[in-house]
């Protein structure tokens, strides 16, 4: 049909049903969230007529299977509207809208802000300006493997000052997602009053414009304009996104609620819901959405399990485990097609460059956007891909919140963070990570891998790409001996005990780089008569407890020394400190870790700065193991 006859087709039709279904939208938001006593049902009627055109006429998706790889996805950036939601796939027959009375109740799967105990959502919203990412991601999976949906994603006007929503139209229009739509809902007021530009919708036309998408504005409340735009927006093709600049009103609907201030996140006590429920008048409960159904059903690949990375490595060479991780990740690019590698223009530094030589499907290249990759690397998660974030350690900080939400969505990420501490030398303080393992120590259930060897590197890399979850691993920019012959084994929660004996007086922990200045210090020790331990604690968490332990019952002194590339406070030591203190037996734990900021040099000097070079650990020994065991 020509764009004439949809016009006249769209004029002449009548949209009273469909209106209806609008309001009764709006009902359930405001019973549920006064059933509540909480929520932000202003923020949901806004949107209303908007979203009852796209389900009931174009949303295409199979209620039965959620992660049916053909259904249309639908991302709710502006997660405070969770109502909204919840009220949309219940009108689609996902559940009984009764149900809905339950929201934020303890065991409801109706969260404040949606997360994975809703099982339509697309990844965990709530904190502004990710989900056009988390749709990015979507939309780039369903180019990569030639599949048939169409990704929408509502934003607020508010979350349109985040600059992560500009990473991702800059992302999508560079990788010409004209699969993404963009719904910006303009109605003017935020939490704490108005948006940056109100309802001057052609600044955010421009905006749009500007990253390269494909614009058009409507008033959100007329459902012929509304209609028009998504029959618009369904027939696109060619190279780029489509944004829907809607102009609403917040509170749309209700006399008492429309564009007042002050009602952001508050819910209507009962006397107030009946006066708004009687101006909505009451439409058919029965009433529900057409849902299309996609042209056909796939399901998620399952993982391929069994394979592993096996690389031989020269016992007298040094190899940099960065290195060594571009050559194990590639080794498995060829074995599993769900694996996607995700780049911040540093291909060349963190070695992935090999894989998107070999894979330049499976790897996307996010530029210097790092909160955009995470949140992208979410999205495509959400369909079984095992997407692997690879940058500097250090610009991993940067997208702080973006891991957090993505940890909150139970996105199966992989994150590799390269040129992890003062070892990097010259590069200096801006580019050193020495917050990363407080980082990711933080967030429950996360893996924190370091490699010191090659082998190491290898092993553990199997280990993280086989993991169901979030893992984190540090790779080291200066090249280090092999330690370990290519046949040895490693676990999660595993170590390596170094220069052991019956008459060792105490215990260096080390992990990374300062496995080589342990191992080091020890054999300046041994030379003067004393001996001691070194332990590898390649898996900082889950850390080794019961290795520990027995090194503490079987050395003289109830001590262990730890010794690490990174700042004191929520490193490898922290970790080991709350393993062993949690028992009744005498422990001391001394933490030996960068405690000021670094500067330019070389490693050798850097490492000595910090003191947790070989010889700040001989002085460490010295001061604790009593003089006598000197004769």
């Amino acid at each position: 049909m020509d764009e004439s006859k949809k016009r006249r087709r769209v004029i002449m039709e009548n949209f009273e049903e469909l209106q209806q279904k609008a309001n009764l939208i709006r009902r359930w938001c405001l019973k549920s969230t006064t059933a509540a006593g909480s929520g932000h049902p202003t923020s949901c009627l806004s949107a209303a007529d908007l979203m009852a055109v796209l389900f009931d006429r174009h949303f295409r998706y199979d209620i039965s299977d959620p992660l049916n790889l053909c259904n249309d996805r639908f991302v709710l950036s502006k997660g405070h509207a969770a109502p909204l939601l919840y009220t949309l796939f219940g009108m689609a027959g996902g559940y009984p809208l009764d149900e809905l009375l339950s929201l934020r109740k303890f065991d409801s799967r109706f969260e404040g802000h949606p997360t994975p105990k809703f099982g339509y959502a697309e990844a965990a919203t709530g904190s502004l300006g990710q989900g056009l990412s988390v749709g990015a991601g979507l939309a780039l999976l369903a180019k990569r493997e030639s599949l048939d949906y169409k990704t929408y994603v509502l934003l607020g006007d508010g979350e349109l000052a985040e600059g992560q929503v500009w990473e991702a139209a800059n992302f999508a229009a560079y990788h010409q997602l004209d699969n993404l739509v963009a719904i910006a809902d303009v109605n003017r007021l935020a939490q704490s009053g108005e948006t940056m530009f109100g309802w001057d919708v052609d600044q955010y036309e421009q905006r749009f414009k500007a990253f390269g998408f494909h614009t058009i504005v409507v008033n959100g409340h007329d459902l012929k304009e509304v209609e028009l735009a998504f029959e618009e927006a369904s027939d696109h093709s060619g190279a780029q996104p489509f944004a829907i600049v809607a102009q609403t009103i917040k509170g749309k609907g209700v006399s008492f609620l429309e564009d007042k201030d002050g009602w952001h996140g508050k819910a209507l006590k009962e006397e107030e819901l009946q006066r708004a429920l009687e101006e909505l008048k009451e439409p058919d409960d029965q009433l529900g959405f057409n849902l299309k159904l996609p042209a056909s059903d796939r399901s998620p690949e399952a993982v391929v399990s069994g394979f592993q990375t096996e690389l031989s490595f020269e016992q007298h060479k040094e190899y940099a485990t960065r290195e060594v991780f571009g050559q194990a990740i590639t080794e498995w690019g060829s074995k599993n097609s769900n694996l996607y590698l995700f780049d911040a223009d540093v291909k060349n530094s963190t070695f992935t460059e090999t894989f998107f030589n070999r894979f330049p499907e499976h790897f996307v290249e996010c530029y210097i956007a790092e909160q955009n990759m995470v949140s992208v690397a979410a999205g495509m998660s959400r369909l079984g891909k095992i997407p692997l974030v690879a940058t500097f350690g250090a610009f991993l900080s940067r997208a702080a919140d973006q891991i957090r939400m993505a940890r909150v969505s139970e996105a199966n990420l992989k994150f590799v963070g390269s040129h992890v501490g003062v070892s990097i030398g010259e590069d200096g303080p801006s580019q050193m990570a020495l917050e990363d393992i407080a980082l990711f120590g933080a967030i429950p259930g996360t893996l924190i891998f370091q490699p010191a060897d090659a082998v190491s590197t290898v092993k553990l890399t199997n280990l993280m790409v086989t993991h169901p979850g979030f893992v984190y691993m540090r790779t080291l920019r200066p090249k280090t001996p092999v330690l370990y012959p290519d046949g040895e084994l490693f676990s999660i929660g595993g170590s390596k005990l170094h220069r052991r004996s019956i008459g060792d007086q105490l215990t260096i922990v080390a992990s990374g780089i300062t496995v080589f200045e342990a191992l080091k210090a020890a054999d300046k020790l041994k030379a003067e008569g004393i001996s001691v331990r070194v332990l590898d604690c390649y898996c900082i968490h889950p850390i080794d407890r019961d290795t520990l332990m027995s090194c503490i019952e079987e050395t003289r002194h109830p001590i262990l020394i730890t010794v690490e590339d990174h700042f004191a406070h929520g490193g490898m030591g922290d970790f080991v400190t709350a393993a062993v203190l949690s028992t009744d037996k005498p422990v001391q734990v001394i933490k030996m870790a960068v405690k000021e900021i670094s500067r330019s040099g070389k490693m050798d000097e850097l490492l000595a700065y910090a003191g947790i070079d070989s010889s700040a650990i001989v002085s460490q020994v010295h001061a604790l193991v009593p003089a006598a065991v000197f004769h």
